[in-house]
């Protein structure tokens, strides 16, 4: 893709392929969308499986193998690193911290989880690698990983937000980090902090789910003026507009009602 394009990001999180509440059929129809969408990279902020067992994996890597995208980064989450699962995913599913650059794009995926633990932290001794990774001023800088930086409302006490998010947020904003995905919550919000905007994704493929949330992914879009658009997509429905803002001129909008721009019918499930 040239640079003078509008770049377009999807956004997964929290399969949770093995779970009880797992349903194929909401992975499938993610999948179809994104084939559809054909955008420039997909970015899984981690629970691809449930328990971290080699069957979830493999399972896991089955629904990928349909997905035509071939530019992807995925970060373990919590239920991933369980029973030594961070091994298998690792030989599946590659580097759990990594970076991926294209265009004027610059993805640092962060593995911010803790063999069977729920809580995450990326350490200190990972705070210069960060830095180091997003010294590039030209480029649109993003973080990827599983655990939320900000408390998500709706979400009932706040448990298992990184532990050193009040300093890792310091080095993003010192880094010049544009945007932050990550999911964890399965309650998809965006925050901003200073010109920081973080955005939680929901579950894409599972009905563990609080309240009234729907099973959705992220779509963000990326234009050359340094417009963002961030859209909130349904499996077997429509797309929201949630937020937008501007890289160049630093405005932000937080749209308060429904912006829904596509229903392509059909049923949940």
């Amino acid at each position: 893709m040239a640079a003078d394009t509008l770049i377009t990001i999807a956004h997964i999180s929290d399969l949770h392929v093995g779970s009880q509440y797992f349903i194929p059929n909401l992975m499938s129809r993610t999948i179809q969308e994104l084939n559809e969408l054909k955008p420039d990279i997909v970015i899984c902020t981690g629970d691809l499986t449930n328990e971290g067992f080699r069957q979830e994996y493999t399972t896991a890597q089955t629904f990928f193998t349909m997905l035509e995208c071939s530019r992807r980064l995925f970060v373990p989450g919590n239920h991933d690193s369980r029973n030594v699962g961070y091994i298998h995913f690792e030989e599946l599913f590659g580097q759990r911290d990594k970076i991926v650059t294209f265009d004027r794009i610059l993805v640092v995926g962060a593995d911010s989880s803790e063999p069977d633990l729920d809580n995450g932290r990326i350490g200190r001794e990972r705070y210069g690698w960060l830095m180091e990774a997003f010294d590039d001023d030209k480029s649109f800088k993003i973080l990827a990983l599983h655990h939320h930086l900000l408390p998500v409302p709706g979400t009932g006490r706040e448990r298992s937000m990184i532990y050193d998010a009040g300093d890792l947020l310091e080095v993003l904003i010192q880094c010049g980090v544009d945007l932050v995905l990550c999911g964890h919550k399965h309650v998809p919000y965006v925050w901003r902090l200073e010109n920081l905007v973080v955005v939680n994704a929901g579950t894409a493929s599972t009905l563990r789910l609080r309240g009234h949330t729907k099973p959705c992914y992220n779509i963000i879009t990326i234009g050359v003026d340094g417009k963002v658009q961030i859209f909130r997509k349904y499996p077997f429905s429509s797309r929201e507009l949630i937020a937008e803002f501007s890289n160049e001129e630093r405005k932000y909008c937080k749209w308060e009602r429904i912006e829904a721009d596509s229903v392509t019918g059909g049923g949940l499930l």
